[in-house]
């Protein structure tokens, strides 16, 4: 039989029981404490870092210097506050451009050029250290929406922009440790703090965040504090006066009716030109960028402003780059080659009494998009001031040369008037026939650019021309396509020729004809260019509210064109 044997079990004592539940009781409340009632960070950190620290948009933004009492910030900082600022390297220059000013601040020098006129200083408004150039704050200010004050306790340059809205504040609750009176690097006790504040000090409220503000001293220094000990005050905006000149340009008479006359060797003779109702701008292609120097190709002509003037018009002379890439950036890079062009046609525009001027710069490499806006954002103040209205081609928006060079939203903010190509959705060399712009491309595409480009800064470029595509069966089984511009009349005389009744094409908006020639073993095709068409792209033009309609060109016109493009004739219409 097998022994059983029975173990007395020990008892643990009531004191050991009692302290052990003390302890998870003790550790329960620490926890509790800590999560709910953490303590401060007693560790300090510097605000500012270095001499002369710039605060600008709730933060230091880098340091400036200052000489015999002159105070020079950084041109990194001037950039992040206007990207358009520019530094030449060729003439050692910085270029700031407003709306009626271009200022050239040459280095170390102690002139500077407004307008190209000087303007003498007693100190350079530039000067550079350790590679890095800075410019006077002072000369800056009348160029842009800025104003500064020197936070005397700190020596902190705090530059505020016209519009920035500050909240004025006051510390209260005195009733709390001064731990919590600290501005914390974040909204938060355990996190450094950067500057203490007491009872009744007026501070600046920037932002909010959870239970805690921004706040700023008036020193300077900022940083969270609880939401609870800052009383709200009142609310201030920056406001800063600065003089413009406003530029006194021709006033146009109802929606813009451009068409541009093709200039290749020698004026059209004006006599030989009929009647072009509603037609209210004419822009000659007279100017022509020659050389990397900055010369101008010149082929206007007096007489035919005269033409022009007798019958209303308003004459815009046309300024293109050659469509040449690599002469357009030698000549672009440059501030003084730019200045030669701007120059150049400021004289012709004077000479030829012009109205305004059009740039058609086109076929740009796509890295020197910002050189042909910066040529554009230094030409408009002087054109402007000179009484020109300045509008500018663009092409719809799409990749290559041809379209993604430009800037299109900086460009709209610069000119009166964007003028889009709408043409070429098929080009003579294109690897299949079809319209030269059919208007489901059109409307879609015009959509997509009204999202960067104002509808009333926007002219619709429409085609006066239609390619004939012939499509010619070799014996080999491969197809040659081939095509050639034609006039309205010419689309006419073609289509009476060959007995070709053209039908309507609802997925383009055009009239299309087809016609085979068995003799040449070919099949022509034509999507026409006519009244029906550029009526609807008129109506287009006036259901987005557009500038106006410009059109390419008056020499593939015929009498019809004009009544069909006439926006301000049809809005008549329909109001009657």
């Amino acid at each position: 039989m097998a022994r059983v044997e029975y173990e007395r079990q020990k008892t643990v004592p009531k004191k050991w029981i009692l302290a052990g539940l003390f302890l998870a009781f003790f550790l329960i409340i620490s926890s509790i404490l800590l999560i709910f009632y953490p303590f401060a960070s007693p560790v300090k950190e510097e605000y500012f870092t270095g001499k002369n620290p710039i605060i600008f948009q709730g933060k230091q933004a880098g340091n400036a210097m200052i000489e015999k009492s002159i105070i020079y910030i950084p041109l990194s900082l001037l950039k992040k506050i206007d990207e358009s600022i520019a530094y030449d390297e060729k003439s050692n220059s910085v270029i700031i451009t407003t709306a009626d000013k271009v200022v050239q601040m040459p280095s170390e020098s102690l002139t500077y050029f407004i307008n190209q006129k000087p303007v003498k200083l007693h100190l350079s408004p530039t000067i550079s250290n350790k590679g890095e150039l800075y410019l006077s704050l002072d000369t800056i200010l009348p160029f842009y929406p800025l104003q500064y004050r020197i936070l005397n306790e700190s020596g902190a340059i705090w530059i505020q922009k016209v519009g920035e809205t500050i909240k004025k504040g006051t510390i209260t609750n005195e009733d709390v440790q001064t731990e919590k009176l600290r501005l914390r690097t974040e909204p938060n006790l355990l996190s450094p703090y950067t500057a203490e504040t007491k009872l009744n000090e007026s501070v600046f409220i920037e932002q909010k965040k959870e239970d805690y503000y921004f706040v700023r001293k008036k020193t300077g220094e900022a940083g969270y504090i609880r939401k609870d000990l800052v009383k709200e005050k009142e609310t201030f905006t920056i406001t800063v006066k600065r003089e413009q000149k406003e530029a006194v340009l021709p006033k146009i008479n109802g929606p813009v009716q451009l068409t541009w006359e093709a200039v290749y060797e020698k004026n059209p003779d004006t006599d030989r030109i009929p009647p072009m109702p509603g037609v209210n701008v004419v822009a000659p292609t007279w100017f022509e960028l020659a050389s990397e120097t900055g010369s101008v190709k010149n082929l206007g002509s007096i007489d035919y402003v005269k033409w022009a003037k007798k019958r209303k018009y308003q004459v815009w002379g046309l300024f293109s780059n050659a469509f040449d890439p690599k002469l357009t950036k030698a000549a672009f890079k440059d501030y003084e080659t730019r200045q030669t062009i701007i120059r150049q046609l400021l004289h012709y525009s004077k000479m030829y009494q012009l109205d305004g001027i059009n740039l058609d710069i086109e076929n740009v490499n796509e890295e020197d998009g910002p050189l042909v806006t910066q040529f554009v954002r230094e030409a408009v103040p002087f054109f402007h001031d000179a009484g020109l209205i300045v509008s500018m081609d663009i092409t719809f928006i799409a990749g290559g040369n041809w379209s993604a060079f430009y800037e299109r939203d900086k460009l709209a903010d610069l000119v009166d008037y964007l003028i889009v190509m709408t043409y070429d959705e098929h080009w003579a060399t294109s690897p299949v026939a079809g319209s030269v712009a059919s208007l489901p491309w059109v409307e879609e595409n015009l959509k997509k650019l009204l999202e960067i480009v104002p509808s009333e800064k926007l002219i619709l470029g429409v085609p006066l021309y239609s390619r004939l595509w012939k499509e010619q069966h070799l014996n080999n089984g491969i197809t040659k396509l081939t095509s050639k511009a034609l006039s309205m009349d010419k689309v006419k005389e073609w289509l009476d020729a060959n007995k070709v009744q053209p039908k309507y094409d609802p997925s383009t908006g055009q009239n299309y004809a087809e016609y085979d020639s068995e003799k040449e073993k070919a099949t022509y095709k034509i999507w026409i260019e006519d009244e029906h068409s550029l009526k609807k792209r008129s109506e287009l033009a006036r259901k987005y509210n557009l500038a106006g309609v410009a059109s390419w060109s008056r020499f593939f016109a015929n009498e019809k064109a004009w009544s069909a493009l006439n926006i301000k004739q049809q809005t008549n219409v329909t109001k009657k």
